[in-house]
């Protein structure tokens, strides 16, 4: 038997739209803790831009602007790829450089 207050109550309904979550940050993921890319990594992306007339010419044109090592210049670039401030900022030259990247680890 159902008591008369449970008669009472109006069907619970179901709600109109699930509760909104907000959406999880991974480790490259803009949010509004994460800070703009730096003017460094600004440079890096603009050298990966440019096409370069031989071999050499990058290299010095990384330890000239940047003051970096090209070993150093590479392991910046390689964690630029992954991060997702670097493609919204330059999509064309972030996919280009990460589709180079796949198809040298299936190489491997």
């Amino acid at each position: 038997m159902s008591s008369p207050r449970e008669e009472s109550e109006p069907p619970s309904e179901p709600p109109s739209e699930p509760p909104s979550q907000p959406p999880s940050e991974g480790p490259g993921e803009p949010g509004p803790d994460r800070p703009p890319l730096s003017d460094r990594d600004l440079a890096v992306l603009a050298l990966e831009r440019r096409s370069w007339p031989g071999p050499g010419a990058k290299e010095r044109e990384i330890r000239e602007r940047l003051g970096i090592t090209p070993t150093r210049y590479y392991q910046l670039l390689n964690a630029l790829l992954d991060d997702e401030r670097a493609l919204a900022h330059d999509p064309v030259t972030v996919n280009r450089l990460r589709r180079v990247r796949a198809a040298r680890r299936e190489r491997r």
